[in-house]
């Protein structure tokens, strides 16, 4: 036996570093912690150092160190904080994966989604910012061919989902949610329709102008504002009650597109607005806004919906 009185046994070192003598039996078998001496029955002994060398080795492997890097650490081929700051990368990069999977189960969880589902689900959130700009990309290619695409479709075509290096479990979630509804046929032939509508209807009423967009800002600003006060304080838009509000924002119309009006322009209006009133419409840019981090804004669909059915009513 060593004659240096302080050498332990590997059942003492467990006790003092609470770690199981398996572990240290593997960690000295690794290489990790050698043994300083070995009594005279061949046990190994170890001195003061590795107590400190097995906590050093345990908090490695608990932060997810691999063994190959904890042993140059150990031999001062790499220092502590040259490795902790590589895995914290790491780690974040592992956070980021996890959080996003968390938004996948958390809304197939609400939506009872099916394993197909899932499945795309899980693919959307995994795609990068190149991959979801090509997603927009297409869509906005399919919806409007090869014609001008107009200010709405230059406007869809840049404003790309754009997820932050960290995204919120909303941010994930919006962009599944985006990926799915640009993936959605029905969605894409409503939007083709209304791409087909604006075209037929760019020279309505015999001008050959289009829309003055200031005129057209304040009777989209005036659905939105008188449509849903109306709506909010329960006048049913088929009422005597809505009328003074209905003619006021159909002369505002007739206004923009150069028409008078009356019973004809305004069930013209009714389908012209219908075709452009569709809630998925309205939750695609929703959906741009939270991936984004653009400030909310209120819903105007609604409004323009009660109008819809006002236009009607006093044609």
């Amino acid at each position: 036996m060593s004659d240096d009185a302080t050498l332990i046994t590997i059942g003492a070192l467990a006790r003092y570093t609470g770690l199981p003598v398996r572990t240290l039996r593997f960690y000295s078998d690794s290489g990790l912690l050698p043994p300083a001496g070995r009594s005279d029955a061949g046990y190994r002994l170890y001195d003061h150092d590795a107590q400190v060398r097995a906590e050093l080795v345990r908090t490695l492997r608990e932060l997810g160190v691999d063994l190959p890097t904890t042993r140059r650490v150990l031999e001062r081929e790499l220092s502590v904080a040259d490795v902790a700051a590589t895995h914290a990368a790491a780690l974040e990069a592992q956070i980021r994966v996890l959080r996003q999977r968390r938004a996948v189960l958390r809304a197939a969880a609400v939506r009872g989604s099916s394993p197909q589902e899932m499945k795309l689900m899980h693919k959307l959130a995994q795609l990068s910012d190149d991959q979801r700009r090509r997603i927009i990309e297409e869509f906005v290619d399919d919806v409007f061919g090869d014609g001008d695409p107009g200010p709405v479709g230059e406007m869809m075509r840049s404003a790309a989902p754009d997820l932050p290096d960290d995204p919120t479990e909303e941010q994930v979630q919006a962009w599944i949610e985006l990926g799915e509804l640009v993936a959605d046929e029905d969605f894409r032939r409503r939007c083709r329709e209304m791409a087909q509508r604006r075209d037929a209807d760019q020279l309505a009423g015999g001008t050959s102008e289009q829309p003055d967009q200031a005129i057209h800002m304040r009777a989209a600003n005036a659905v939105a504002q008188q449509g849903g006060a109306a709506l909010a304080a329960g006048i049913e838009p088929a009422s005597i009650r809505a009328r003074a509000t209905v003619d006021e924002l159909a002369g505002m119309f007739a206004e923009l597109h150069g028409r008078e009006d009356g019973p004809e322009f305004r069930t013209w209006l009714a389908e012209l607005l219908e075709t452009f009133t569709d809630r998925r419409a309205e939750r695609y840019w929703e959906l741009l806004g939270i991936i984004n981090g653009w400030p909310a804004r209120p819903s105007s669909t609604p409004a323009w919906e009660w109008l819809v059915v006002g236009l009607r009513a006093a044609a």
